[in-house]
């Protein structure tokens, strides 16, 4: 895979620190594959996250959502002696995980439900009333208006 550097965009550049910083970690990031997961469009404004998370409980997984990131976490607690397990064939890997999705801004996660071994997230945009768009009234010129200026004695 090929890398780019972007650094030189950083020092000629104001205000698009974010951007670069994402370019960035796209071109640095490897592909996840595990645990595998569907991303949904359910609507315009609405989409659900499917994790596969066979094996795992409620409380071996995490979801947090913090300036535009969500993130889920997953890890089991190491066996004891007197737990040990023999197997004959594993195909449930159960070993730890993290997955990072970016998420849009003003969307936020509704719900999360774990449901026969797949985590579900609900994610629904909540635009606030002062980012929407308005209608804006226009106003004609009124020739009959007078300015005086007081300022004249």
């Amino acid at each position: 895979m090929q890398t780019f550097d972007f650094s030189p965009f950083y020092r000629s550049t104001v205000g698009f620190d974010r951007l670069f910083d994402r370019l960035d970690s796209l071109t640095s990031q490897e592909a996840k594959t595990y645990p595998p997961y569907n991303i949904e469009r359910l609507a315009d404004d609405a989409w659900r996250v499917s994790v596969a998370v066979a094996g795992f409980s409620k409380g071996d997984i995490s979801v947090e959502a913090a300036d535009n990131l969500l993130t889920i976490k997953g890890g089991k607690a190491a066996l004891t002696e007197t737990e040990e397990r023999t197997f004959l064939h594993r195909g449930i890997a159960e070993r730890s995980f993290e997955l990072r999705f970016q998420l849009g801004d003003h969307v936020e996660v509704r719900n999360a439900d774990l449901e026969h071994g797949l985590l579900h997230l609900e994610l629904k945009r909540e635009v606030p009333e002062n980012k929407k768009p308005r209608q804006i009234a226009i106003n004609s010129g009124n020739a009959d208006a007078i300015i005086e200026d007081k300022s004249v004695n």
